[in-house]
């Protein structure tokens, strides 16, 4: 196979992957993509490379070690680390949920999901799980339920 098949061969692939990173953030391919589009270039530009294997290991290595590093970078200045947010159970009052485990007064192992989070709840009156429900108090880790509309 002549060098420029093989140049054209590794940048597709390598454009394949960059869409697919695109398309799919997070799926690592950015790396792969990047550097098979960089030595498609280098044997496309460069005579006789493929001939030398050790340059074109060579090659293959500082490219790899150049785009990781510059794929790092980047997403910590994407997605610069942050605390943990956290959520204190009085800050619940008044937020509607939904109950994903029957929920009985004076037992706490009624759960009730608000927002993306499972609360252990407890109600004044029995509440079945699918029912829709509002925090009136919270106590510690708890919260306490009513159902929605009483």
């Amino acid at each position: 196979m002549d060098p420029v098949t093989i140049a054209i061969i590794l940048m597709v692939l390598g454009l394949i992957l960059l869409i697919i990173e695109a398309l799919t953030p997070g799926f690592f391919a950015v790396v792969p993509g990047a550097v098979l589009v960089v030595m498609g270039l280098l044997i496309y530009f460069v005579d006789g490379i493929l001939d030398k294997w050790y340059l074109l290991a060579l090659a293959a290595i500082v490219v790899t070690l150049v785009v990781t590093a510059i794929t790092f970078k980047g997403y910590q200045l994407l997605a610069k680390p942050e605390p943990p947010t956290t959520t204190v159970a009085t800050s619940l009052i008044g937020r509607e949920g939904l109950v994903t485990s029957d929920v009985k007064p004076g037992n706490l192992k009624g759960k009730v999901k608000i927002g993306s989070d499972s609360w252990s709840a407890t109600s004044e009156d029995p509440i079945a799980a699918g029912t829709e429900v509002v925090v009136y108090d919270a106590e510690g880790v708890h919260v306490k339920v009513r159902q929605k509309g009483l």
